[in-house]
């Protein structure tokens, strides 16, 4: 892994820069912020999505590098707005009828983003469930873990993600969500995807909370975010 970051390989930078977030595979004293933000700056100017995204939250909660909320926001749109764009393309590869919708749905969502830089919009949601893919080798990963062939040792968890598949190395080494309790994630992007795809439905006692959000016009996915879904403890 370390041999395909130092060749720019941006899915390995930001691998590293997650072990640095949490010590993997060491104790928790051996974490070590700054070059977890360093290594998602560098995947990010690589064009990976993921480190674009972990880098906003870094910036706007002042995790691991000097606090700059605006600047965090800003980072979080501009990965959004990359996420939608992907999944445009994909679409348009496609002339089937049944993609004509959806087309101009995202291409609205797309309008609407550029006009409101300064927010957050709940993007990828709303339109049937639709999601962008994950990449194999997480599917494999948690295939494998769940599977039994891979046993985790005891006490210790797979990130909630479902998408991710990262195993911990320690006991509580994941952060956990701080409303229910009952879920855990190896990164706050990995939290921030898993909200969105299902556990914004199963934390149920932080709902009425999000509703209200929501139907007020700021933008849904950043007071979310930035509320129940934000607020990690260790």
């Amino acid at each position: 892994m370390a041999k395909a970051a130092m060749n720019s390989h941006a899915p390995a930078l930001y691998s590293l820069a997650v072990i640095q977030f949490n010590g993997s595979g060491a104790s928790k004293n051996d974490k070590d912020l700054r070059a977890g933000v360093a290594l998602c700056t560098r995947a990010s100017l690589l064009g990976h999505i993921d480190s674009l995204r972990e880098l906003g939250y870094c910036l706007q909660d002042g995790y691991g590098a000097r606090k700059n909320v605006a600047e965090g926001r800003r980072l979080l749109v501009e990965a959004h707005a990359r996420e939608l764009a992907l999944v445009i393309r994909e679409v348009t590869r496609s002339t089937t009828p049944s993609n004509s919708s959806m087309l101009t749905w995202l291409t609205r969502r797309l309008r609407n983003l550029a006009c409101h830089s300064g927010s957050f919009l709940p993007l990828l949601e709303g339109y049937g469930g639709y999601s962008v893919a994950v990449q194999p080798v997480n599917w494999f990963m948690r295939e494998w873990f769940e599977s039994g062939r891979g046993r985790l040792g005891e006490g210790l968890r797979l990130c909630a993600h479902v998408g991710c598949g990262r195993p911990e190395t320690r006991p509580h080494e994941f952060r956990r969500c701080s409303v229910c309790g009952k879920v855990n994630y190896c990164s706050r992007g990995c939290q921030a995807l898993d909200w969105k795809l299902r556990h914004k439905t199963e934390c149920s006692e932080f709902l009425p909370w999000v509703v209200v959000v929501e139907n007020d016009g700021v933008g849904g996915v950043a007071a979310v975010v930035g509320g129940g879904n934000g607020d990690v403890v260790a």
